[in-house]
C-alpha cells in the first residue's frame, strides 16, 4: 500500500499529480498550519515574457498560527477572482485548449469561496478526473485528529492507512525520520521528479507552471502524466 500526503495547493504543479498517480492513497493534508509564501494559495501561469504568480488572498491576522488550513478564509474583500480570470484569459486565449477548459476555469471565479481548502479541493478533484487518475483521496480532516509533531503526524497517518510505503516529496528529506518508519515496517521513498517538456502557447519552455498550463496547451481527452515505478520517476522527454 503506497501512501502519499500533501497540503492543499492552488492549481498544483505536475509534481503534485506525480505523487498522487504513483500512490494507492493520497491524503489531502488540510489540518496543518497555513504557510505564507507557499503554493497553498498561489501558483505560476505562463506569460509571453515569462510567468507570473496568481495568489489567492487569505485572512491571516490573529489566526495564522492557531488555525488549521481547512479553516483559513479567503479575503473576498479583494477583487482577486476577476483579476485571476482576466490574467488566465489574457495569457491563454490563444492556447489550443482554451475554449475546451474555459468554462471549467470560469467556474472557480464565479463562486465566492469562503475557505481556501475548499477551492483547492474542488480544483484537485476536477483535474484528477481530466487526467484519469483514480487514486483514492482522503482528507486528513476526515480522519481521527492527531495532536503530534509533523514527522509523527505523517507516520501516524501511514500507520492508520496500513501503508507499506510512504512516497514523500523531495523536501521530506529535511524532516522525515526514516528509522521511525522502518521500525513500523514502512519503506520511505523520496520523489525524484524529472519535469517533462511539452508545448506551450509562447516560445521557449518554462517548467513548474500550475496544472492549468498543461491543460490549456497539451492535454486533450487522454492522460499525459503516465504512471511509473516510484523509484524510477520520469524520463525527461517531450510529450507527444
Amino acid at each position: 500500500m503506497i501512501v502519499s500526503i500533501h497540503q492543499p495547493a492552488y492549481f498544483p504543479w505536475l509534481g503534485y499529480f506525480d505523487k498522487i498517480i504513483q500512490s494507492d492513497i493520497f491524503v489531502y493534508l488540510d489540518t496543518v498550519q497555513f504557510q505564507k509564501n507557499s503554493f497553498q494559495n498561489r501558483n505560476k501561469i505562463r506569460t509571453s515574457k515569462s510567468w507570473i504568480w496568481l495568489t489567492v488572498p487569505v485572512i491571516t491576522k490573529n489566526v495564522l498560527f492557531n488555525t488549521p488550513l481547512n479553516k483559513i478564509k479567503i479575503d473576498n474583500k479583494q477583487n482577486w477572482r476577476k483579476k485571476h480570470y482576466q490574467s488566465i484569459s489574457m495569457n491563454y486565449r490563444k492556447a489550443i485548449h482554451f475554449k475546451k477548459y474555459n468554462e471549467l476555469i470560469e467556474k472557480y471565479y464565479t463562486n465566492e469561496w469562503e475557505y481556501l481548502s475548499d477551492l483547492c479541493f474542488e480544483m484537485l478533484i476536477d483535474f484528477l478526473k481530466i487526467l484519469n487518475i483514480s487514486t483514492k483521496i482522503i482528507k486528513s480532516s476526515d480522519m481521527q485528529e492527531k495532536n503530534v509533531s509533523k514527522n509523527d503526524l505523517i507516520l501516524q497517518i501511514c500507520k492508520d492507512l496500513k501503508a507499506t510505503t510512504y512516497f514523500s516529496g523531495k523536501c521530506g528529506q529535511d524532516y522525515i525520520d526514516e528509522d521511525s518508519f522502518n521500525k513500523n515496517d514502512i519503506n520511505v521513498v523520496f520523489q525524484d521528479y524529472n519535469h517533462p517538456i511539452y508545448n506551450q502557447v509562447y516560445s521557449g519552455f518554462e517548467p513548474n507552471m500550475g496544472i492549468i498550463d498543461l491543460l490549456m496547451n497539451e492535454l486533450s481527452s487522454q492522460t499525459i502524466i503516465s504512471p511509473q515505478t516510484i523509484k524510477k520517476g520520469y524520463e525527461n522527454k517531450k510529450i507527444t
